[in-house]
């Protein structure tokens, strides 16, 4: 980690490295399964022991990397079939209430839908990549929340976490990441034109390459 990729911290300010240690398991620095030594991220990162441990609790709790009791962090390593079968389970459940969220979808809600969409957008352009992971599951969870089902919606951000937190781990080029941008988009115009078979073959897109 180069000096000048550190922004200066205040005395007495805390540092948050989180978006470093996850900028590092994308490109690869960190491969998947790599135990992380908090020793060597402090020295990595130029931090403390305390910012260490909360950078990688976060990441824990976005099922970038696992906690394993009394023998630390890794990060987290896929399982291929437990991501195919997760992908399998969203899209029977997302795709199974297109036309409820069609239904109850007002000019209000596609507004908010469209800003969630525009902000996923801004993040790509001046975003840390959890920034732009958390503008994802925001612009998600709003589209869920139309099938007028929370119990739904806390379901299927539970199944999401059964995996990596994907997509940050397909979202290793620019194209990628604005193709998923330019997605949230069309399902939004799906919605605004009442065609529930056009939003669930979305979805099933999205979720698939996601």
């Amino acid at each position: 980690m180069n000096d000048s990729q550190l922004k200066p911290v205040a005395e007495g300010e805390e540092k948050d490295v989180t978006d470093f240690i996850l900028q590092d398991i994308l490109t690869g620095v960190l491969a998947p399964g790599t135990w992380l030594k908090q020793i060597d991220l402090e020295r990595r990162y130029e931090c403390t022991r305390p910012e260490v441990r909360r950078a990688l609790d976060r990441l824990a709790q976005k099922r970038l990397v696992e906690h394993v009791p009394n023998r630390g962090y890794h990060v987290y390593e896929p399982d291929g079939r437990r991501a195919r079968e997760v992908s399998e389970i969203r899209i029977i459940v997302e795709t199974g209430v297109a036309d409820r969220i069609i239904s109850n979808a007002s000019a209000e809600s596609i507004a908010r839908l469209q800003m969630l969409a525009k902000a996923f957008d801004d993040m790509i352009l001046f975003g840390t990549m959890l920034e732009l992971y958390e503008a994802n599951l925001a612009f998600h969870r709003e589209l869920l929340a139309l099938s007028g089902n929370q119990e739904l919606v806390d379901l299927v951000t539970e199944i999401r976490q059964r995996t990596s937190s994907a997509p940050v781990s397909q979202w290793r080029t620019r194209a990628r990441i604005e193709q998923s941008g330019n997605e949230h988009h069309l399902m939004i115009e799906a919605i605004k034109n009442g065609d529930v078979e056009e939003l669930k073959n979305l979805t099933r897109k999205h979720i698939m390459q996601g």
